[in-house]
């Protein structure tokens, strides 16, 4: 799916570690999902996570791993917060480590017991050490990076997995492939016209039990979830283009200007007009 923000991916090695460093604009990034474990790790700044209906607060310097498949979002409260952000595939580790995919990393900081402290403690020092690596550009530091991220995973599947996770229910499995199909299809398609009729055609639901089902397990409606994709957008492209207000929020869908309008100030808590003043006054 397309990024609602800047972002730059370093391809690490084939065992399908990707190592990026985001500049996220401030405000509200809607759900969203990818097949590989996420591990995450803000540099300035402090955000909450939202993982599958659970929100946790995520702190400067602290990390936290989202794991293969959780519909997630992000809420960052100040603009251009830094962050690192590790993308693990386990189905290319498992070639080095063939149970991989039966583990479940969980490493939350607001769960992080006093008898886990001291080696979260220590995975964090050791992000902080890639970071440092990243600004150096020293020769062989690709090798070194690429070591530390290892040492992290190796120190999370140590302390922080759950051994033999008990497989997901064929309905709660049936339910998650509905989810990302509607969050897919949505994020391709977001800048023509959608109704509910559409998401429901796309699973096969009527109207209202399509209505009850999105609203349930994402904690708000089609509509409003379409709405925040395109602001998201449209948050991006006012700070990174210079086309005129209107033409921006028509190419990406919105129809109804009191509607765009009370949303985008809802979610980025300003207008249009200041995230375009803010970009001049740069």
């Amino acid at each position: 799916m397309a990024q609602p923000y800047y972002e730059v991916f370093h391809d690490m090695n084939e065992l399908g570690i990707q190592l990026a460093y985001h500049t996220i604009p401030g405000g509200y990034h809607p759900l969203h999902w990818h097949e590989e474990l996420e591990i995450l790790f803000p540099l300035n700044g402090d955000a909450a996570v939202t993982i599958d209906g659970k929100t946790c607060q995520l702190k400067r310097k602290h990390l936290l791993v989202i794991e293969s498949g959780q519909v997630h979002s992000t809420n960052t409260y100040s603009d251009n917060l830094m962050i690192v952000c590790i993308h693990v595939s386990k189905h290319l580790l498992r070639r080095s480590m063939s149970d991989i995919e039966l583990l479940t990393l969980s490493c939350i900081p607001d769960e992080i017991t006093d008898a886990q402290f001291p080696e979260y403690l220590h995975i964090c020092q050791m992000a902080m050490e890639l970071t440092r690596l990243s600004i150096e550009e020293i020769s062989a530091s690709h090798l070194e990076s690429e070591g530390i991220i290892l040492q992290i995973l190796a120190h999370l599947i140590r302390y922080f997995s759950v051994h033999s996770a008990p497989a997901l229910s064929s309905a709660d499995m049936n339910t998650r492939q509905r989810l990302k199909e509607i969050i897919t299809y949505v994020n391709d398609h977001f800048k023509s016209p959608l109704s509910l009729k559409d998401g429901a055609d796309l699973l096969g639901y009527n109207k209202e039990y399509f209505c009850r089902f999105f609203k349930k397990h994402m904690g708000l409606s089609f509509l409003q979830y379409v709405n925040e994709v395109r602001i998201t957008h449209i948050y991006q492209e006012l700070q990174n283009g210079d086309a005129p207000v209107s033409e921006i929020i028509e190419a990406n869908g919105f129809t109804n200007q009191k509607l765009f309008n009370r949303t985008f100030k809802e979610i980025y808590n300003c207008t249009p007009s200041s995230v375009r003043k803010r970009k001049t006054d740069i």
